[in-house]
């Protein structure tokens, strides 16, 4: 599955992604020290929702569009989040990962984001002018594994690739498996799309392998029955997440469900242990 930021910006996927991954760095901020943040498929980091791949698609209208029209206090940070980007009310432009992350920092925290697609790097240090972010082009894999253990105490790996390649998850896999070994008292936070649930659960079952004690697994499926051979809706692994998230975690998903159902559907939004 291709799955490039730009086409699908502002979907039911990205109200999701960067919801949970805002609680989740407020959560470990509740402590003074330190944090790295590492984004290592980055994209362009800012995106049109007018543009011509955005408008190809549609999606921002099922997602970013419902949860800014949707009155819950829940989804507040997150609302808060893309108008920190927009003027006069106006949801045109879309924060990507690393413009959400920026948002976030403190003086002490630190934000390395990484973009191997060349165009989308050139775009992403436009976007990151001004904010303390360090910016790479490598290879995500590579980059993942070469900063563990971070330098500061604490810290946090966000991967979100394309699934453009067929070994997309047996890389993800492999690198985790060493990351575990490097750093097996950090955060990790792994986006996945949901199309065909036969091929996820095997990748589930490829990750339990690994015996990570605490792998939370989160799923939202957008339509009440599978779609077979369409985007049937996305997920986040989290690695070690902290006490203080799961504690906000259960209303918050019900609060996102409640918003992203699409009409006709009551969807379903889950968390689970990997291994309960």
């Amino acid at each position: 599955m291709n799955y490039r930021h730009a086409f699908h910006a502002g979907n039911s996927a990205d109200v999701v992604k960067h919801s949970l991954l805002i609680a989740l760095v407020r959560a470990l901020q509740q402590k003074p020290s330190a944090l790295t943040l590492i984004d290592t498929h980055a994209g362009s980091g800012l995106y049109d929702l007018q543009d011509d791949k955005a408008q190809r698609t549609g999606e921002a209208v099922g997602g970013v569009l419902r949860a800014m029209a949707n009155s819950d206090p829940l989804l507040d940070t997150y609302r808060h989040a893309v108008e920190a980007v927009n003027e006069d009310g106006d949801v045109r432009l879309y924060p990507g990962s690393p413009c959400v992350l920026a948002q976030l920092l403190r003086p002490q925290d630190v934000l390395i984001l990484n973009e191997k697609h060349p165009e989308d790097a050139a775009v992403l240090r436009g976007a990151m002018r001004g904010s303390p972010a360090a910016v790479h082009q490598r290879d995500a894999y590579e980059l993942w594994l070469a900063l563990l253990p971070t330098k500061t105490p604490r810290g946090v790996v966000v991967v979100d690739p394309p699934y453009e390649q067929t070994d997309e998850r047996a890389r993800i896999t492999a690198t985790l498996a060493a990351a575990d070994r490097k750093w097996g008292h950090g955060v990790t936070v792994i986006w996945y799309p949901l199309k065909d649930r036969d091929t996820h659960e095997r990748w589930k079952q490829s990750l339990r392998r690994l015996e990570i004690p605490k792998f939370l697994t989160v799923e939202h499926w957008l339509f009440d029955a599978e779609q077979p051979g369409i985007y049937n809706g996305a997920g986040l692994f989290i690695v070690n997440p902290p006490y203080a998230f799961m504690q906000e975690l259960p209303p918050l998903l019900d609060a996102l469900r409640a918003a992203l159902a699409p009409d006709g559907h009551r969807g379903r939004l889950t968390a689970e242990w990997l291994r309960p």
